[in-house]
């Protein structure tokens, strides 16, 4: 895991025996502002996704993220920002599509381009989520880990994803993206919106969400109800 420096921004956390999510949003505005959007810009994620995903991360301060389908790692940079501004003991796993894979978002020569170079963030190859609890099994983390879903947006593969997550991790923190949902009938793509509702009726433990559901893409934080912030 990686090794707790400096912070260089307060601890943002509101309320940490509480179980519902809380954040202070003047702290997580002001490190989106100074050190996320003149890295990353707001493209794929706007300002309110760039603060949840900050947020999420530190509020349960993982031990662990993993993500994948990230393209040049911008979700990466993201959360290699975070732990290092906030001082979190945390390190961050990112996996992409193999060179011989066909697929129209694979980024070939751009993979990872964001994160390069920097050591809290390691590269794969392989299928997502298989990898990813792969790595979840060698690493062995203490305490909370982060998963970050970021595919090909469709029902099946947010479902197939989740569910996995979930059976192998049922503690687990998930960040999803591209969860935006209006109506059935807005043209929008609302599989992934579908395929998180579905998931979550099938389970016996109780999940609280937070959305940023104001407009196009739209994320989804993911947590066991219940659970509170790793200790800090």
């Amino acid at each position: 895991m990686g090794l707790l420096g400096p912070r260089t921004f307060p601890d943002p956390v509101v309320n940490p025996n509480a179980t519902e999510f809380e954040v202070n949003n003047w702290i997580i505005s002001e490190f989106v502002l100074r050190k996320l959007v003149p890295v990353v810009g707001i493209h794929p994620f706007p300002l309110n996704e760039l603060m949840l995903m900050a947020g999420a991360v530190c509020r349960f301060r993982p031990g662990l993220i993993l993500e994948w389908g990230t393209h040049t790692g911008v979700s990466a940079r993201v959360f290699r920002e975070t732990i290092v501004a906030f001082g979190i003991p945390s390190a961050v796993h990112s996996v992409d599509l193999p060179d011989d894979v066909h697929h129209g978002e694979h980024p070939r020569k751009q993979r990872g381009k964001y994160v390069r170079g920097l050591k809290e963030v390691t590269l794969h190859q392989g299928d997502g989520v298989t990898r990813s609890l792969e790595l979840c099994d060698q690493l062995a983390p203490a305490g909370t880990v982060l998963f970050y879903v970021d595919g090909d947006h469709s029902y099946a593969s947010v479902s197939r994803e989740l569910t996995a997550i979930l059976d192998a991790r049922p503690d687990a923190i998930v960040l999803l993206h591209d969860t935006f949902y209006q109506s059935a009938d807005s043209g929008y793509n609302i599989g992934p919106h579908r395929a998180v509702q579905d998931v979550l009726a099938g389970r016996s433990r109780n999940y609280k969400l937070v959305r940023t559901g104001t407009g196009l893409p739209g994320m989804t934080l993911l947590y066991p109800d219940g659970a509170h912030p790793s200790a800090r």
